[in-house]
């Protein structure tokens, strides 16, 4: 079989087959793929290639930021394509303004030293421990980033280049006295006004339909009145946080439990240590020891000698270290000395050498139970809530394919009731949990939508999970006249009345610019009295955009209130004040404003100038 298979395959017939196919694939767009490969690159700026890897993985921070500051807020939002197409684009853009500067950067000859990144490194609040840097929490933090030591070593270069950049144009920025003060005179600005309020409202008492006119409204506006496509949803949600509540935890079981890890309450070893690093001579580290044995001063010795940029200025003197924080050679060696006033000899780390001196020593204390039981109690709820968590969810995953034509048997097996909706869209309706990104590309899927299948268990966070289904379905239609006349009758109805009063509001402005007041008392209309607004105001955007009047004179415009009122708006006069506390702000404030404005306008001839291709959307 397999030579007659060979000999087919050596054949010129099946040669042409295969050339045919081949040439097929060129010309429908997938030969680019056989030829040269897919395009590994989100974006190029110029000579600059930005990866589909370092975009991924910015976009996937700044979502994680997003997430935590706005919650389900946000989560609500990425369940639309066209945010999540604008936001990633936000993220792309940025990063190309990024590579933009620091191009900019470099033809201006701005450099940042090795150096200059160490010491900016040892900065950083985030990477520190009691004010000091903590190798340990270092690296837990570029582990969660997804960063490299070199590869955050070199973010942080690009980075600082493009400070340089940002601090040359900003010392170059300034603002004139009165420049702050023509500001502030404009920011401070009040403006008197008089209104007249034309009620919507009271122009639809009047109004009266015919048949033909609420008929020609349904049918020129069908959209209006369509139903969209409807939905009933079942969902089942299993959550660590709602197992919390049948749990409970004897006092004796917690006292137990402390007994147990009593060392988990306890705080550890604790040594105060300084030392005097030196990067890669032993000699010189030892000749600095013996002159320590011979009566120099370590902090002296340490400010002169060590090559620790961020404890050198402090004599060497890193603080309070524990167990697990350092690097495990100078753990051992720091552990190891007896007293206060100590000093050890040569130690051999990963970052060099050192000479440990100690200052003091903590001994671990434990703290009571009493101080520690309710956390305890509620570290148990927890941890007991999360393995029945796992426990449930697998059966959870089990039965809800075994039977997937209901969620009567998955409830039952976990003991947790499902909900079932009435008919909602899916744009935006129904509970919280089925606007998750997850669950909608769930109950959109063929399995879920047009089979009438259970979902697969769908994770909406940490210990909680969900199935849906979709048990019924409706489809789009434009509902009947009769069924929305009431909508088409008010909807129609508040047009004509805002028409109306606009009309009416147009028409006095024209009679009282041409100074007719008759106008007036003709509709029975009056003027509020005067009051005082500033840019705070409902109104101001109206107010504001409004011509100052020339003396004696005033000036009128239409405006609509948050409740689409039509307001006549008379503005009589404008004043100015000088306001000591808003100048000061605005001094600090302006050189600010115009840095963002000089950036953006570096930006914008930059990418005039620039090559940029967009390869991700």
């Amino acid at each position: 079989m397999m030579d007659r298979l060979r000999e087919g395959a050596n054949s010129i017939a099946i040669k042409v087959i295969l050339g045919l196919i081949i040439l097929s694939f060129v010309f429908a767009g997938i030969g680019s793929y056989l030829v040269s490969g897919s395009n590994n690159a989100a974006a190029k700026v110029g000579d600059t290639t930005i990866s589909r890897a370092k975009f991924e993985q910015a976009y996937q921070n700044e979502r994680n930021r997003m997430q935590s500051q706005m919650g389900d807020y946000f989560s609500n939002l990425l369940g639309d394509p066209s945010y999540v197409a604008s936001f990633r684009k936000s993220v792309l853009d940025r990063m190309i303004n990024d590579a933009l500067i620091e191009q900019y950067a470099k033809e201006l000859g701005l450099r940042v030293s090795d150096k200059q990144v160490r010491e900016q490194l040892l900065q950083i609040p985030a990477f520190q421990k009691d004010g000091q840097f903590d190798k340990s929490v270092y690296q837990a933090a570029l582990q969660r980033s997804q960063f490299t030591p070199d590869t955050f070593a070199e973010y942080l270069r690009q980075d600082m280049l493009r400070n340089q950049l940002m601090q040359a144009i900003q010392s170059s920025e300034f603002t004139l006295p009165d420049e702050v003060k023509q500001q502030a005179a404009l920011i401070g600005q009040t403006r008197s006004i008089r209104t007249i309020t034309l009620d919507t409202a009271d122009f639809a008492k009047k109004i009266s339909l015919k048949d033909d006119e609420i008929k020609q409204y349904y049918q020129e506006h069908p959209q209006a009145f369509t139903r969209p496509e409807q939905e009933k949803v079942s969902y089942l949600e299993l959550s660590a946080n709602a197992l919390k509540e049948g749990i409970t935890i004897s006092d004796d079981a917690a006292k137990q439990y402390y007994d147990e890890h009593k060392s988990q309450y306890s705080t550890p070893e604790q040594r105060d240590v300084s030392h005097i690093l030196i990067k890669g001579d032993e000699q010189q580290a030892q000749a600095i020891l013996k002159e320590l044995h011979n009566g120099a001063k370590f902090s002296v010795l340490a400010k002169k000698e060590s090559q620790d940029v961020g404890s050198a200025k402090q004599g060497g003197e890193l603080g309070w270290i524990e167990r697990k924080t350092m690097d495990p050679k100078f753990e051992d060696a720091a552990f190891a000395l007896k007293k206060a006033g100590d000093i050890s000899g040569v130690v051999k780390s990963s970052f060099g050498y050192h000479i440990i001196k100690l200052n003091g020593i903590k001994a671990p204390k434990a703290k009571p139970f009493s101080e520690v039981k309710d956390k305890i109690v509620a570290d148990l709820k927890d941890q007991k809530a999360v393995d029945k968590f796992y426990t449930l969810q697998d059966k959870l995953e089990k039965v809800a394919f075994e039977s997937p034509d209901s969620l009567d048997a998955a409830a039952k097996a976990i003991g947790v009731q499902y909900k079932t909706t009435d008919f909602i869209g899916m744009n935006g309706q129904g509970p919280e949990l089925l606007q998750n990104q997850d669950v909608q590309k769930a109950l959109d899927s063929e399995d879920v939508k047009d089979e009438g299948l259970n979902s697969k268990v769908i994770q909406l966070g940490p210990e909680d999970v969900a199935v849906v289904r979709v048990e019924q379905t409706r489809p789009e239609k434009l509902l009947p006249l009769e069924e929305v006349k009431s909508d088409v009758v008010k909807t129609l109805t508040t047009m004509k009345a805002e028409d109306q009063a606009n009309t009416l509001a147009d028409k006095v402005i024209d009679a009282l610019n041409k100074g007719d007041q008759s106008i007036l008392k003709a509709n029975d209309l009056a003027f509020s009295s005067e009051k005082t607004i500033d840019r705070n105001s409902a109104l101001a955007s109206t107010v504001f955009s409004m011509a100052k009047p020339q003396k004696g004179k005033v000036s009128y415009e239409r405006a609509q209130d948050e409740k689409n009122n039509t307001i006549i708006v008379a503005l009589d006069s404008v004043a100015t004040k000088s306001d000591a506390k808003l100048n000061e702000q605005l001094e600090q404030q302006l050189p600010r404003l115009l840095l963002k404005q000089d950036i953006q306008g570096i930006l914008s001839v930059l990418r005039a100038n620039t090559d940029i291709e967009y390869y991700v959307k």
